[in-house]
């Protein structure tokens, strides 16, 4: 068994230059300013795992995609998109629990061509401290995964 290289390979980047990428084309949105663009028309998607929602709580009305098969529920060429991925139109705001996965994705969707989607600064946590609309979770104390 040989030892895990350290070594970076050519080409490769870190999570946090992979983040700042991301997040360089996307515009991130407010916990209030995404909540302005909800009651405008843009579909809040909620990314996080079942246990995660169940730990944490849910925003009442987001839509649950969960991050494994976001791509092919909004893409407006798959054959899995939902009803809800009308067109390259649609604004998407993603939202997981502290803002990072979600600029993640929000990224890969605007590679798609859905160049209205972007993320809430601060995820779920910041929605819930912005005393937006939300329900409880099993516990209020968080898991720190992003």
């Amino acid at each position: 068994m040989s030892a895990p290289a350290r070594t970076r390979p050519a080409g490769a980047c870190s999570i946090d230059e992979l983040l700042a990428e991301a997040r360089s084309r996307i515009s991130r949105l407010l916990p209030g300013e995404a909540a302005a663009r909800l009651r405008a028309g843009a579909v809040l998607v909620d990314i996080r795992p079942a246990a995660q929602r169940e730990h944490e709580g849910t925003v009442p009305g987001a839509l649950v995609v969960e991050r494994n098969v976001l791509e092919w529920r909004f893409d407006p060429a798959s054959d899995a998109r939902l009803p809800e991925a009308t067109g390259y139109d649609v604004e998407v705001v993603v939202l997981c629990s502290e803002g990072y996965t979600s600029s993640l994705a929000a990224d890969a969707l605007r590679a798609l061509g859905l160049i209205r989607t972007t993320d809430v600064i601060g995820g779920f946590r910041a929605w819930v401290a912005a005393g937006l609309p939300a329900t409880s979770g099993t516990s209020s104390s968080g898991s720190g995964a992003p």
